[in-house]
Parts: structure tokens; C-alpha cells; sequence
């Protein structure tokens, strides 16, 4: 009897001389893992049915049984068992570390998977596709919205350098006696010779501290008080800070409330009537004041310290908190516990130093309401889409040096102090105003960005994160603090003889009043 013949599946050849020849096909083999046998390709694609140490099928039931270890890999009992008594403890196919006691007996009949691994990888593909499509179209829209902002702007300096060269023909072909009569329109903002007439005068002076380390204050209207942070006067009987009351109606300090454990960053009112204070400090705090009763009515902990603080002013039970590490924790003043929702940051993780509220109004270039933030590194736009969404707009600032954005919620115009730098050897200040415009024709979702339209140059150093103000004028819209906005001309220097932290402009009986704010004092200027 002839010994059984081992058919490859090939067509057999027959040769000249008779003989049958069987044509060998070669099959390539692959290595499962580096302590594993070669397996056929062939084999390895049917691996699903067949032990990996054996090759043979695994059944349900007996030594041979189907089982798996915590990696997932299946085996045949017998054989995984065999193999972790002779080897180091490993998968033979991951080489992950495995004993005895982790082999798991599985009771299937059949054993089947549905192999999704191309479906899944172009799926990611597509997202991933998907994804780089939207953030091209933003940067597309942002580079559209940038040059339309730069045309806009180099029309308007073309059509000034026009009304400036028409001006100085007129002027030296006229006598000194005979001033044109439309000059003021011939220079957008700046002061007639009857405005010029009013100044900020000094009013009075305040000692808040003696040893100094004042930062921040603020105005209340309804009480008609104006409060400036400062540590404890009896710093061994009460020790940490709290804030000094002044009153704005006789220009007289009042007495001192204690708040804070450590220093305070920011101050902020509502446009409530029940003089609540909204403080934030070192001490990782946000704390609620009564000024009525002069005492702490509610307390949050943050975890973190608070570097800035205000109000939300479509809906006085809401507050912010800016953080160190550059998020912006909102409070609802009806949940005592925690914060309601963190507002993570996008890009640096530097503090925030200023947080200012923008309430929706009929705009025409910022219709929508919500919050702005800015920290060391630039700023950013919350759009404010429902009580609990907010949408982040990054606003381009310059890379850097950012120490104090403020905003003016009529105008929609922001001021952003940038520290003196290698490539500027001044403090500057950028006035903004901020727009939106929409992706495309119809489309709900729009691109908030700011566009300059002043930058007012001041001293060369700035040691201190010191805040400025921008507010409307007594006069005229579109000033800010001593320098026209819509010229960039200096209006009036006010001497100080130490840096001036902060600023706060404010009205009493229908008169504008000025305070400024050094480390030890305040001083109020009276507009007249």
C-alpha cells in the first residue's frame, strides 16, 4: 500500500516521464511574539479558533478547554498551564507578566469576532479630518476678519493724513487771528478750546495705610462709599486684610472691616441696591461683605488663589473668580457649596488678572453678552450662549506682557496695558473695540475678535501689575483716563509721586470725581 499523499491545494503537474509531481507551495510564516513559534500568515488570520502554543483548536470542555489570561489572549488550558510552569511568567503572544491563578476558564460553544479595527481607524480618520477642516475655516475667517480690520484702518489714517494736509494749508495761508471754524471736526475727539477749559482737579487726600501694600478698590453707588483694600491696622490683635471705608459725599475715611486672611486682588459691585461686596484674595477665597451690617455673608473656597473677581450683569446671582492657574470658577449665589461650572483655560495657564462682564445689548459690532478674561499671556472672550454654556473667542493681543485688560460696557471698547519689553520701551496702552462677524451668510455661529484703534504710550517701567481704567468722559464719549481715545492726544498728567496701582472713576450729586490709588493713599480729583 502506498503511503498517503499530502495535497497543497495546487493543480498537479504530470512531467514527461509519467511520474506525478506535486507542486510545493510556499507559505510565509510570522512571529506571534519574540518567545513565540513562527506561524503561517494563513494560520495567524485563523488564530481566533486555534491555541497559539499548540495550533490545535481549543474545545468547551476537557484539559484542552477554551481559556484566557487578564491580558485577554486565549489559550487551551493544558497548554497555558504547561507554559507558565517551564517560562519566566509571561504571555507567550503580549509578554505581559502572568502566573497560574490568572488563567480564567471561559464557557463558550462558539467563539466569533467581528473584526471592526478598519472601520474604527476610518472613522478616526474622519474626525480627525473633520476637526482640521473646522479649526482651517476659523483660521480662515480670523485672517479675513484681520485684513478687513487693517484696510478699514489704513482708509481711516489715508483720510486723517487728507483732513490733517488741508488743515495745515488752510492755517498758513491764514492770519493767527483767524482760527478755522470747523477744527474740531477736522480732529475726531479732541477738545475744543471751551472743553480744554476742564480739568481734573485735586480734591482731597486719604492715608489708608501706614505701612503700605494697598491694591485694589472700588465705588459703590447705592451707599455712595468708596472701599480700598488694606492689611489689618492691628495686625496683632486682627490680623490678615479687609478694606477701608470712605465716604464720597463728605470726603471722609471710615472705619476698617476685616475680610481675608491674605492679600486682596479684586474688588467688585453689582448694580444692586444691597451694597453687597464681592472680594477675592491670596487666601484661595471669594467672599460675599454686607456694608450695611459690615460683615461676611457667604464664603466660597476655590482650592486656588483668586487673582480677579466680578459680577455677572445680566444676572446679578451669578459671579466669576480668576484663578492662578488661568481658569474662571462661576459662582451662583443660590448654591452655597461650590462653583456651578469651571471655565478651563484654552491655551496658557497663566493667571487671570482681570475679569470684566459685558452684558447683551443692541450692538451693532458686539451684540452678545458675556465675560472677558485676561491673563499674563492674552485674553479671552465667553461668549455667553445659554446660563450654562459659555463660548471662548480668543482675542489677538500682542504675545505677552499683558498685566490689565479692562472693558467699557457702552462703547464695547477695551483697554489692554502691556509691560515695556525688548521691542517697546515704554508701558503702552492698546484701546480695542471689540466686534463679531459671522463664518458665513446665515450661520448662527459668529468670530469675536477685537480691533485697535488707539495705543497711548506712557513711562518706561513697570514693576507693579498695576490696573488703568476706561470710562466714559464728563464731556465727551470715547475717553479714557486723561487721554482721548479717539485721537490718542493727552489731555491732562496728574502728578503722583508713587505708582498708582489702581483707578476708579465715579459720580456723586451729578459731579465726576477721580480716585487713584497708590500702596499708602488715595487721592480724589474732582472734574471742573
Amino acid at each position: 500500500m502506498e503511503p498517503p499523499r499530502v495535497v497543497s491545494g495546487e493543480p498537479e503537474h504530470p512531467d514527461p516521464s509519467g511520474a506525478t509531481v506535486q507542486q510545493k507551495k510556499t507559505t510565509p510564516l510570522k512571529r506571534t511574539s519574540p518567545a513565540a513559534p513562527l506561524v503561517p500568515l494563513e494560520e495567524e488570520e485563523e488564530s481566533g479558533d486555534t491555541c497559539a502554543i499548540c495550533f490545535e483548536e481549543w474545545t468547551n470542555a476537557g484539559e484542552h478547554r477554551l481559556s484566557a489570561l487578564r491580558c485577554g489572549h486565549l489559550f487551551g488550558y493544558s497548554c497555558i498551564e504547561r507554559w507558565l510552569k517551564g517560562q519566566a511568567g509571561k504571555c507567550p503572544q503580549c509578554n505581559k507578566k502572568a502566573k497560574r491563578s490568572d488563567i480564567v476558564v471561559l464557557y463558550a460553544r462558539t467563539l466569533k469576532a467581528l473584526d471592526t479595527s478598519e472601520q474604527e481607524h476610518m472613522k478616526s480618520s474622519l474626525e480627525k479630518e473633520q476637526m482640521l477642516r473646522r479649526k482651517a475655516e476659523l483660521e480662515s475667517a480670523q485672517s479675513r476678519l484681520q485684513l478687513q480690520v487693517l484696510t478699514d484702518e489704513c482708509s481711516k489714517l489715508r483720510q486723517q493724513v487728507q483732513e490733517l494736509k488741508a488743515l495745515m494749508a488752510r492755517h498758513s495761508s491764514s492770519s493767527s487771528s483767524q482760527q478755522p471754524s470747523n477744527s474740531r471736526s477736522c480732529f475726531p475727539g479732541c477738545l475744543s478750546s471751551s472743553q480744554g477749559q476742564h480739568k481734573y482737579h485735586f480734591e482731597r487726600a486719604f492715608l489708608v495705610s501706614q505701612v503700605g501694600s494697598c491694591r485694589v478698590m472700588a465705588y459703590c453707588d447705592p451707599l455712595s462709599c468708596l472701599v480700598v483694600s488694606q492689611p489689618s491696622p492691628q495686625s496683632t490683635l486682627i490680623p490678615g486684610c479687609g478694606i477701608k471705608m470712605m465716604s464720597a459725599v463728605n470726603l471722609k475715611s471710615s472705619q476698617y472691616v476685616p475680610i481675608h486672611s491674605k492679600q486682596i486682588r479684586g474688588l467688585a459691585f453689582s448694580n444692586r441696591a444691597d451694597g453687597l461686596l464681592l472680594s477675592a484674595a491670596l487666601d484661595h477665597t471669594l467672599k460675599l461683605t454686607s456694608l450695611t451690617t459690615n460683615t461676611v455673608v457667604q464664603t466660597y473656597n476655590a482650592g486656588r488663589p483668586i487673582w480677579s473677581c466680578c459680577w455677572c450683569l445680566d444676572d446679578t446671582n451669578y459671579v466669576y473668580a480668576g484663578l492662578v492657574n488661568g481658569s474662571v470658577l462661576v459662582y451662583d449665589l443660590r448654591d452655597t457649596s461650590s462653583h456651578v461650572q469651571e471655565l478651563a483655560p484654552q491655551k496658557s495657564r497663566c493667571p487671570v488678572v482681570s475679569v470684566s462682564y459685558l452684558p447683551r445689548m443692541a450692538s451693532a459690532s458686539l451684540p452678545y453678552g458675556g465675560l472677558v478674561s485676561g491673563t499674563l499671556e492674552g485674553a479671552c472672550f465667553w461668549e455667553q450662549k445659554t446660563s450654562n454654556f459659555y463660548r471662548p473667542h480668543h482675542l489677538l493681543l500682542e504675545p505677552g506682557g499683558c498685566i490689565d485688560l479692562q472693558t467699557e460696557a457702552n462703547t464695547r471698547h477695551c483697554l489692554a496695558t502691556f509691560r515695556p519689553n525688548r521691542n517697546h520701551n515704554c508701558l503702552r496702552c492698546v484701546v480695542m473695540e471689540l466686534t463679531s462677524t459671522q463664518l458665513t451668510d446665515g450661520a448662527e455661529d459668529v468670530v469675536c475678535s477685537c480691533r485697535p484703534v488707539q495705543t497711548l504710550t506712557a513711562g518706561p517701567t513697570c514693576k507693579l501689575l498695576t490696573k488703568n481704567a476706561i470710562f466714559q468722559s464728563p464731556e465727551d464719549d470715547g475717553t479714557i483716563l486723561l487721554w482721548d481715545a479717539g485721537s490718542g492726544s493727552l489731555l491732562q498728567k496728574l502728578p503722583a509721586d508713587l505708582p498708582v496701582l489702581d483707578i476708579c472713576p465715579y459720580e456723586v450729586n451729578r459731579n465726576s470725581f477721580l480716585a487713584t490709588l497708590t500702596e499708602k493713599m488715595v487721592k480724589i480729583y474732582k472734574w471742573q
